[in-house]
C-alpha cells in the first residue's frame, strides 16, 4: 500500500496558516464575480470544486508553502453531493487550517431578474415550461436545499442591491481587508423615510420625535454634519437622553450577537429626509460606539439626495 506523502512544515510565521474560503450560495447570487475579487486579492481560486475532492484538495495545498490563501466554489452544480458539505465543512474546521465559509444570496425578485438578463436557465429549472416561473420553482428549491449550509455559514452577503461593481467594492472592503469577519462587523446607516428603510438594517431607529432643523430657515441647505445643525438638535434634551439610551443598548446587545455568531449588524437611523437628524445621531452613534471598542463603518444614504 502506497503511504501518503508527508506534508511539507509550514512556515512557523504569523500569518502562515492556510486560509481556506469556501464560497457558496444561491444562484444568481453573484459567485462569479466575488471569487474574482478573492484570485485579484491574491488567493489561489477554483470554481465548481466537487465536494468530494475538497478535503484532498486542501490536503495537497498543505504540502507547499506557496500557497497559503485559497478560495473555492461549491455551489448547486454540484447535485445531490452537496448535502455532505456541512459534515465536510465541520471536520475541516477542526483541521489544522482557517477556515471561512461565506454563503451569497438574493431575493427572489433580483435572482429572477439576473436570470432573465443572461438568458440562462436556472440549475434546478431546466426542462420547466415558462421561464420566470421555471426560475422561481427553481429559487424556492434551491434555497431549501442550501438551509443548513446557510445556517453554518460565518458571512452571509444579501447581494440584492448590488450592481457588479458595487459587490466587488463591497467584498474587497467588507470581507477581505475586515479580515474575513474576525468578530462582528458593525454599520451605522443614516436614511430618510421618504425614500424606503434599507434593506439590510438589522435594528432601526426612528429619530423623527426631535425637532426638525429643515423648519428653520437658517439651517434648512445644510445638513447633519453642519456645526450649526449639529448645536440646534443638541439643544433639546431629549437628543442626550436618545443617544445614552441607545448606546446602553448597543452595549448589552453587541456581546450578545457576537456569542450568537453573528457577522454583520446594521444600524440604520432614520428622519423624515435623511439629511438633518438622522444624519448627526448616526455621527454621534459612531462615536459612541468607538468609545465601547467597538469599529463601525458609516453611510449617509439620502445625505445628497
Amino acid at each position: 500500500m502506497d503511504k501518503k506523502p508527508r506534508p511539507r512544515k509550514r512556515n512557523a510565521t504569523p500569518g502562515a496558516e492556510l486560509h481556506l474560503v469556501i464560497i457558496t450560495g444561491l444562484s444568481g447570487s453573484g459567485k462569479g464575480s466575488v471569487v474574482k475579487v478573492f484570485e485579484d486579492s491574491g488567493y489561489y481560486c477554483v470554481d465548481n470544486l466537487p465536494v468530494e475532492l475538497l478535503r484532498r484538495f486542501v490536503e495537497l495545498i498543505q504540502q507547499t508553502d506557496e500557497v497559503q490563501r485559497v478560495a473555492a466554489v461549491v455551489d448547486i452544480r454540484e447535485g445531490q453531493r452537496l448535502e455532505n458539505l456541512p459534515g465536510l465543512v465541520a471536520e475541516l474546521r477542526d483541521a489544522p487550517l482557517r477556515l471561512t465559509l461565506l454563503f451569497l444570496e438574493a431575493s427572489d425578485e433580483a435572482i429572477t431578474r439576473r436570470f432573465s438578463e443572461t438568458r440562462r436557465p436556472h440549475p434546478l429549472a431546466r426542462g420547466v415550461a415558462g421561464a420566470e416561473g421555471g426560475v422561481r420553482r427553481g429559487i424556492q428549491a434551491e434555497r431549501r436545499r442550501l438551509a443548513t449550509i446557510r445556517a453554518g455559514a460565518d458571512v452571509v452577503i444579501d447581494t440584492s442591491k448590488f450592481n457588479v461593481h458595487e459587490l466587488r467594492a463591497y467584498v474587497q472592503e467588507k470581507v477581505i481587508q475586515a479580515g474575513l469577519a474576525p468578530g462582528l462587523q458593525i454599520g451605522v446607516t443614516s436614511f430618510g423615510f421618504r425614500n424606503g428603510l434599507p434593506s439590510d438594517a438589522d435594528l432601526v431607529f426612528d429619530v423623527r420625535f426631535l425637532p426638525n432643523p429643515n423648519y428653520i430657515a437658517t439651517l434648512r441647505q445644510h445638513t447633519g454634519k453642519d456645526p450649526k445643525v449639529g448645536a440646534y438638535i443638541r439643544g433639546f434634551p431629549q437628543t442626550g437622553e436618545f443617544i445614552h439610551r441607545i448606546r446602553d443598548l448597543l452595549a448589552y446587545l453587541i456581546p450578545h450577537y457576537m456569542h450568537e455568531g453573528k457577522s454583520y449588524l446594521n444600524i440604520a437611523v432614520g428622519c423624515t429626509g435623511g439629511r438633518h437628524r438622522s444624519v448627526y445621531i448616526a455621527e454621534a452613534l459612531r462615536r459612541e460606539l468607538r468609545q465601547l471598542g467597538y469599529k463601525p463603518s458609516l453611510a449617509h444614504r439620502d445625505l445628497r439626495r
